[in-house]
């Protein structure tokens, strides 16, 4: 059944490997994320027909643009995509009207005009028709370039890192305006960006990839807490993933019992690991609790360990600490606390400190030694 959703599945061995697959739906937002080099903005080349994978099959509302097996491949010009690149590239000896009119030739010539202003419009520049890109802003050239993607009437919406090329306020006014937009858009929007964060505030879903390859797709959230393995775990930056051994299950609490390096800590339920499973696991640092010195809260009962300070960086109104927690092969655990409680603690190199680990927040995923090398 058609429903306007955009399905990607394309694969290589040459030039840039890629073995990925996703789909996004109608009015979704999905980032594509992960290292420089791990095949994102190819992957968007692909979509808007820029470029032929080796092998593959993409298709949007119902419409097939690459079947390599059937030797279909749309030109540029027959997808219908709106695509914004970093740079913007935006023809300099146009105004802000003139670059969004141009991508209307699809309209009848007398509605144009009328059709790029109210694009313009729509993006916040409503006064600035008649600028030259030199004359605006980064921030304005980009939502003139956001203009001109939606001008085609595209029936998806590719951004290729469209917010890297300015600076840290406009980026967030930006961000603002296209959670605004969106709303308004019935169609499939694919975004390319290293930041995480931007990721988790903007996407609906985000793809992880890793050397052309998809590695776990799911709400931001989710993959940040629950990643499928100790690779996307350090690929969505989480610092603490170490090594332990499943002891057991408890289906009445709904704990598993986690054995690390001699320290035993209650993780949240994992059925499908079986008992004496070597696994890795990680905990955010959000879920790591620091102990006050001055008296003892209920919280210290849950996975409470021991150690000493080894790192204590404070940047601003967060300070992170790292932990050499005892009897663990002292591992280094690492949390973060507001700057004023580590103060009010006591905390610096070379203290000792506690700290719980909140059971719920403990995921297991599955150990596999090579990318899980230097796990603690």
């Amino acid at each position: 059944m058609d429903d306007g959703r955009l399905s990607v599945q394309v694969a290589q061995k040459v030039l840039i490997p890629l073995d990925a697959a996703f789909e996004c739906g109608p009015g979704e937002l999905l980032a594509l994320t992960g290292p420089s080099g791990s095949g994102k903005s190819t992957l968007l080349r692909c979509v808007a027909g820029l470029e032929r994978p080796a092998r593959g099959r993409i298709a949007c509302a119902g419409r097939v643009w690459l079947d390599t097996r059937r030797r279909v491949n749309a030109s540029p010009q027959q997808r219908s995509v709106g695509l914004v690149f970093q740079q913007y590239a935006l023809f300099p000896h146009l105004t802000a009207l003139g670059n969004v009119t141009a991508a209307l030739g699809h309209r009848p010539r007398e509605t144009r005009n009328a059709r790029a202003r109210e694009l313009l419009a729509s993006v916040h520049l409503a006064g600035l028709e008649e600028r030259r890109p030199a004359q605006l802003s980064g921030g304005q050239q980009q939502r003139v370039a956001m203009a001109r993607a939606l001008a085609r009437d595209p029936q998806v919406l590719l951004l290729d890192e469209p917010f890297a090329a300015v600076d840290r306020v406009t980026r967030q006014k930006l961000h603002r305006e296209l959670a605004e937009l969106r709303r308004t858009l019935a169609m499939p929007i694919v975004l390319v960006t290293h930041d995480l964060d931007e990721a988790a505030m903007l996407a609906d879903r985000m793809c992880i990839l890793h050397r052309g390859r998809t590695l776990q797709i799911g709400p931001p959230h989710e993959v940040m807490t629950r990643p499928a393995d100790a690779l996307v775990a350090r690929l969505v930056d989480l610092r603490n993933v170490f090594e332990g051994v499943v002891r057991g299950h408890d289906a009445a609490t709904q704990r598993t019992v986690l054995d690390w390096h001699g320290v035993t800590l209650d993780a949240a339920h994992a059925p499908s690991f079986a008992p004496g499973a070597r696994v890795a696991w990680t905990i955010p640092m959000s879920a790591i609790v620091l102990h006050r010195r001055d008296r003892p809260s209920r919280g210290e009962h849950e996975n409470p360990v021991h150690g000493t300070v080894q790192e204590c960086l404070a940047l601003g109104d967060d300070t992170t600490i790292g932990l050499r927690v005892a009897g663990a092969r002292d591992a280094l655990l690492t949390l973060r606390v507001p700057t004023h409680v580590a103060r009010r603690n006591g905390i610096a190199v070379g203290v000792p400190a506690g700290a719980s680990l909140l059971a719920e927040a403990i995921h297991l995923m599955p150990w596999r030694d090579a990318v899980s090398e230097g796990a603690g």
